[in-house]
């Protein structure tokens, strides 16, 4: 379906820009109904919701108007919730009404609010701003809304999760009331609800939103992995997609210093973004990453809010997301505008049901396996070396003639090789990973976790683990710290990045406890436990004999076979030289009264009882004998 004709100017922006039908929203805005009225729209993100808005507001803008008259008060009004997306939004309305003369002008957070207080003074047809600074300008009288004809809200959601309710309510209410509000959102929640009841007429509800499955043009995977391998799992995904823009995802600003600096370390071009970043240096590496000196972005949510890179089309969640709209967000930068895209969440053991939860609240499906090893990648790379495409792209005469010579002086075994090296040298090298799930077969016998006598503390499904097939190691906490393995299991694994299945047997004694580890993940369990910073130290350690666990058993405890028992029982004796261990009877002993100086008197009763006197006032209970009041 053809795009419906709004403005001629308009139109052959579209033309220009190459825009062929419009997305799902942008069709539902442009009804001929709807034209004059407020929206409220429900789309998800990448959806073309900039362009619609942008259309959507040209009728009530211009009109029957070829052009913009000269700028004065702004008509028109755009808000977003992050530099970057109000940048996007500005840019994205200088192409769309380039041929109708609008004066376009940003208000955002970190720029130099001089500069822009100017270009309002100058006079301007549309304003593109975050909620502070538009309410900065409009309190220092730089911004007039009096003749305001369209205010767009974008993002409205997140405006509202960013603390931008109260700037929203300012702003809004300094705009005439006969004007159009258009406000856009992922989500239609309670606040948005309760927000568009406030400030908006009979306005139209639109749905753009794919309800049977979130973003059709990403796909999801999830990966195995060890608690201590994600940044090899990392390294590791990056090499195996080779996407042009990947942007990896971390919880906090700490977590994304340290994993670029580690990626950098290992050759990959990254910038970071992070809420502490100044706006120069959030410039500079969104720029990077246009322009193609940098690939990957390494950021937390609340800095790559908005975010549109170019040919983005892997998004890497290296720590999960805290909740469903985090993880529909992040894996929302790719798979935008009808490309694909991938999203890979990395998930150790110990948080895959957090995962799963997450995934079944956005209502999305991942194809859950173990990260690309070092071999698949190698294997990869081939494919590459050997695509058609690397042979088909053009070559210059220049660089022919050098060919040419190189095939005269050397042999093609030797230009081959010094290509390979040459394409390896300047790609990452891959990470050697294990896959936590891997190893677990077919439950064959209950393996168990026993304490020192011999006795199961608690079984599990798995695979018996052979006496060849592990390593012993110790740690410093025995029975005398109540050692117990509903405990100890979780604790060996965060310190060692193992799950469950690759601990075998394990003995608690007095003062340490040993237990079995698999050899297959013996290398990796001892770089992890190299490393750890716990309180807790665990060290490689021989496997318990029978006597030390003999020992154990009885440490502490009087030796038994000298017959010296802790409590020695004396039997009883009958009082007519009977025998045996019979109990004497008991014998109750008659009542005496006192009569010692001081004490009760003597008597045939212990306590005598005094006769009652009633106070004033009360009355005796001829029952109960009792005062009444």
């Amino acid at each position: 379906m053809p795009f419906p004709a709004v403005h001629p100017a308009l139109d052959r922006a579209l033309i220009n820009k190459g825009y062929a039908e419009p997305t799902p929203v942008q069709a539902a805005v442009l009804e001929g109904e709807h034209a004059d009225r407020d929206l409220l729209v429900s789309a998800q993100t990448g959806s073309g919701k900039t362009v619609a808005f942008g259309l959507a507001a040209a009728p009530t803008l211009l009109g029957d108007k070829p052009i913009f008259g000269p700028g004065g008060a702004p008509l028109c009004l755009a808000i977003a919730p992050t530099r970057e997306l109000a940048m996007q939004v500005a840019s994205e309305l200088q192409w769309l009404y380039a041929d109708s003369g609008a004066k376009i002008a940003t208000c955002v957070g970190g720029m130099d609010a001089r500069r822009e207080a100017r270009a309002l003074g100058f006079g301007v047809h549309i304003v593109v701003g975050t909620p502070g600074r538009l309410k900065d300008h409009i309190d220092r009288g730089n911004l007039d809304l009096s003749e305001l004809k369209v205010a767009v809200l974008d993002e409205a959601d997140e405006m509202l999760d960013m603390g931008f309710r109260e700037d929203l309510e300012f702003i809004l209410d300094q705009a005439p009331a006969e004007r159009r509000t258009l406000l856009f959102s992922a989500t239609i929640a309670r606040d948005i609800a309760t927000l568009a009841k406030r400030y908006q007429k009979d306005a139209v509800r639109i749905d753009a939103t794919d309800k049977t499955r979130q973003h059709a043009d990403i796909e999801y995977r999830a990966y195995r992995i060890a608690p201590n391998e994600i940044e090899h799992a990392v390294v590791n995904t990056l090499r195996w997609f080779e996407a042009p823009r990947a942007m990896v995802f971390c919880s906090t600003r700490d977590s994304v210093r340290h994993l670029q600096s580690s990626l950098l370390e290992r050759g990959f071009s990254t910038v970071s973004l992070s809420g502490e970043m100044g706006q120069r240096e959030r410039t500079d590496a969104l720029q990077s990453l246009r322009d193609g000196r940098a690939r990957v972005c390494v950021a937390t949510d609340v800095a790559a809010r908005g975010l549109d890179l170019p040919d983005l089309g892997l998004v890497i969640h290296a720590e999960l997301p805290m909740n469903r709209a985090g993880l529909l967000h992040r894996s929302g930068r790719t798979g935008r505008a009808g490309k694909k895209g991938v999203s890979v969440m990395l998930v150790p053991h110990s948080r895959r049901r957090k995962a799963e939860r997450l995934m079944d609240e956005a209502g999305v499906d991942a194809v859950w396996s173990g990260a690309p090893t070092f071999d698949e990648i190698r294997k990869a790379d081939e494919g590459r070396l050997l695509s058609p495409e690397f042979f088909e792209a053009d070559v210059s005469d220049e660089d022919m003639i050098v060919a040419k010579r190189m095939i005269a002086e050397r042999t093609p075994d030797e230009i081959a090789a010094a290509l390979v090296r040459l394409l390896r040298k300047e790609q990452p090298a891959p990470e050697e990973l294990s896959d936590p799930g891997a190893d677990r077969g077919p439950a064959k016998r209950d393996r168990m976790v026993r304490n020192d006598d011999g006795t199961a503390a608690q079984p599990w499904p798995g695979e018996r683990l052979g006496a060849d097939d592990v390593t012993w190691f110790r740690l410093d906490v025995g029975r005398n710290k109540n050692a117990d393995p509903k405990w100890l299991i979780p604790l060996i694994c965060r310190i060692g990045g193992i799950s469950k299945p690759q601990i075998g047997a394990i003995r608690t004694f007095p003062e340490e406890t040993r237990f079995e580890i698999a050899k297959t993940h013996e290398k990796a369990f001892r770089e992890a436990i190299a490393a750890s910073k716990d309180e807790v130290k665990i060290t490689p350690s021989e496997a318990p004999t029978p006597g030390s666990m003999k020992a154990s058993r009885f440490a502490g405890k009087p030796n038994r076979d000298e017959g010296d028992r802790p409590f020695k029982k004396t039997p009883y004796k009958r009082a007519e030289g009977g025998e045996g261990d019979a109990r004497p009877p008991f014998k109750k002993k008659p009542w005496a009264p006192k009569a010692a100086e001081g004490g009760k008197p003597a008597g045939d009763k212990p306590f005598a009882k005094k006769p009652f006197k009633a106070k004033p006032g009360f009355k005796k209970d001829g029952f109960k004998g009792k005062p009444k009041g």
